[in-house]
């Protein structure tokens, strides 16, 4: 990601879309002659950094002061660099461009994160657990199907992305005030021409589409929209990175832990969940820097005004940086969380006797008990076992007082069996399995190009 906001990948860019402007025009009568355009071609990659800012500090502009130093590379080519073009030719083009290629790169780690959470999802889709609502104990799921709701997520941004991609659109070749007058001028007004020049432009650099109007810029509106995508993947990625801090002080799961990483400097015990937290920092960064690009594209003046190009230079690049560093600790946490089904199964037995008292209450209705008198001697010895639980730091005695009660008549062997953590998940398993396979299975499969991401971070 840092490579395709680099300057090399920026200025190359205007480079390519000067040669592509130039070869258009060549193309469509202009007396541009195939020398020039080798001669830019040769220097493409070849960006004199000192030139450019030597230039840049004399007149204050950075598209003039990169078509000079270009220049000085390009002495044949000079006189036709940039011809009839301004410079959101060259920056909006570039800018619509890069995104592109950072959203390409947001799509790999996107992916490879799905996958990495239906291996997790699979494995563990039979794993009964407690569930919380408020973050009190409430009816079990599995683990599986609580990753499977990460997911389901992370799908919903996969389809924005993928919109945002497909619908990606160039500016073009406008002008100075989006009517392509220049462009006319120089073809002795043939329009047919200055819509031939913009298409095959658009062609070279690859892409099917162009704004179909404009002011000297693309609508700032489009940036807002490719924002709030990213917003949208850090909003999925702070819940999942919030799940896991939850869980992690359960006992239930730990992030991954190197053998020699120090969890405090203080604690010598502790195993904070540092990648976690990183995760729900910079995805607090992402989703408040959206409001960013919805105020700059409100902020607009008729065809053109420049309080946004600092602006963006800044929060789109650090949107799409933070993302990406966002998603690859994702990655990494996904792929090597440790679970542990015996402190699972501890927080079950915990709290299943109180899940449970309805079933209790049906088996003996059914042996011929009197519901609301059974009702009621439930609801009391519950309030006993909770009292017990939160005053004394007792165990969870319902099921002893239960059996010690003559009126339900039931063993213990009776509970227990009323006590299968399996009957209480619902369709939990069946759930998760579906989801897996009749979705996610498909869509991964439909993106396969886009799997195993290498990422490598360090934290």
């Amino acid at each position: 990601m840092q490579q395709i906001f680099s300057d090399d990948y920026k200025f190359s860019t205007w480079r390519k879309l000067w040669i592509a402007l130039a070869e258009s025009q060549q193309e469509l009568g202009l007396n541009i002659t195939s020398d020039q355009i080798a001669e830019m071609k040769a220097n493409v990659n070849n960006i004199n950094y000192v030139n450019a800012s030597k230039y840049e500090k004399q007149i204050r502009h950075d598209v003039m002061a990169h078509i000079r130093a270009f220049g000085d590379q390009c002495p044949k080519a000079m006189p036709v660099i940039h011809l009839g073009a301004t410079s959101c030719y060259a920056g909006d083009n570039t800018d619509i461009i890069v995104q592109r290629a950072a959203l390409l790169r947001v799509k790999r780690l996107l992916v490879t994160a799905i996958d990495k959470l239906y291996n997790f999802a699979d494995k563990y889709k039979t794993l009964a657990c407690l569930a919380y609502t408020h973050f009190q104990a409430a009816q079990p799921v599995t683990l599986g199907k609580r990753a499977a709701l990460w997911i389901h997520d992370l799908l919903i941004d996969l389809e924005q992305l993928d919109f945002a991609i497909n619908n990606l659109k160039l500016l073009g070749c406008k002008g100075t005030t989006g009517t392509c007058a220049s462009f006319l001028a120089l073809f002795d007004g043939d329009h047919e021409k200055v819509i031939t020049l913009e298409k095959k432009i658009a062609a070279k650099m690859g892409f099917e589409k162009t704004y179909a109007v404009s002011g000297q810029t693309y609508s700032r509106k489009a940036d807002y929209y490719i924002l709030s995508v990213l917003s949208g993947i850090a909003q999925s990625a702070y819940k999942f990175s919030n799940d896991v801090r939850l869980m992690s002080h359960l006992k239930e799961v730990d992030e991954p832990f190197e053998s020699e990483q120090v969890g405090s400097s203080a604690m010598a015990y502790k195993r904070n969940p540092m990648r976690s937290e990183r995760i729900a920092s910079l995805a607090r960064f992402v989703t408040t820097g959206a409001l960013n690009p919805a105020l700059t594209a409100s902020a607009q003046w008729l065809e053109r005004t420049l309080d946004d190009s600092a602006n963006r230079r800044i929060v789109i690049p650090e949107a799409f940086l933070a993302v990406d560093a966002i998603l690859m600790l994702m990655i990494n946490i996904a792929g090597g969380i440790t679970v542990y089904p015996k402190i699972i199964e501890k927080h079950l037995k915990e709290e299943l006797p109180f899940m449970a008292t309805e079933n209790i209450l049906m088996h003996c209705v059914k042996k011929g008990g009197d519901r609301q008198e059974l009702h009621e001697r439930i609801r009391v010895h519950s309030v006993e076992a909770a009292k017990k639980i939160k005053l004394d730091g007792g165990e969870n005695d319902l099921l002893d007082r239960i059996e010690k009660d003559a009126a339900f008549g039931v063993t213990r062997a009776n509970l227990d069996s009323l006590l299968n953590a399996d009957q209480f998940t619902g369709r939990a398993k069946e759930q998760t399995k579906e989801f897996l396979f009749n979705e996610v299975r498909k869509i991964l499969d439909a993106n396969k190009e886009f799997l195993g991401a290498d990422i490598k971070i360090s934290v």
